[in-house]
């Protein structure tokens, strides 16, 4: 049996101010830094084997607050296994009595909402219509202007789930991920075999711990959140 750890960041500043985010790398609100010891306390108790994290600060943050609520004594270490040059460079003897790997990945990164970044969503909507908003919001094959849709975030993170999260599942290993909304779409569509016309209506709420229990052969056998 192995667990498997989904929390989307906690409230962003974006976030509280309506904005489209995507890759601009804004921190967490104070909100969602109340999100992420939420999380913290309620994981508290948890051992995790490794863990993964977005490149991006609001995932980080949210990460770093369930870390410090954790009752695990052992340090956890940032593994940048995506850059060549760091990875080499931050070799050493490690010991998983005493350490948790922590991989940190752009593939896990929030979609990419291209010219939308920055603006207001309400503002964007009166502009361009909400019919059209909503396509570019939620649909899965529907690209905003200048950015990634659903399906392009998926074919960069499913990939990445595949790869590493699923073989230490696999392994048996217990599993946190952190990372967002769209992000986890991702994963939760693989792992729960949700179509593509149903997984854009899926909602991830912020800074609340998703746990799948799989067995031996890694099917689900439960989820829970909580």
């Amino acid at each position: 049996m192995s667990e498997l750890v989904l929390v989307r960041h906690g409230q962003s500043q974006w976030n509280l101010e309506n904005r489209f985010t995507g890759w601009v790398d804004v921190p967490l609100s104070v909100k969602g830094i109340d999100e992420a010891i939420s999380a913290g306390k309620k994981l508290a108790d948890y051992k995790f084997d490794t863990m993964y994290v977005s490149h991006m600060l609001r995932a980080i943050q949210t990460l770093n607050y369930i870390l410090v609520e954790s009752n695990d004594s052992r340090t956890p270490i940032i593994v940048h296994h995506e850059d060549k040059k760091i990875n080499n460079w931050e070799h050493h003897t490690s010991d998983p009595a005493t350490e948790i790997p922590i991989f940190m990945s752009t593939k896990l990164a929030e979609r990419y909402y291209g010219n939308l970044q920055g603006l207001n969503k309400q503002k964007t909507r009166e502009k361009h219509g909400d019919e059209q908003v909503h396509l570019w919001r939620r649909s899965y094959d529907v690209n905003p202007p200048g950015g990634e849709s659903l399906k392009d975030t998926c074919e960069r993170t499913t990939p990445y789930y595949e790869k590493f999260i699923l073989k230490d599942l696999k392994d048996g290993k217990n599993v946190i991920v952190s990372a967002h909304g769209n992000s986890l779409r991702a994963i939760t569509m693989y792992i729960e075999k949700i179509s593509e016309k149903e997984i854009p209506t899926l909602e991830i709420p912020t800074g609340v711990p998703i746990v799948y229990t799989f067995d031996e052969k890694v099917n689900m056998v439960d989820k829970q959140l909580l």
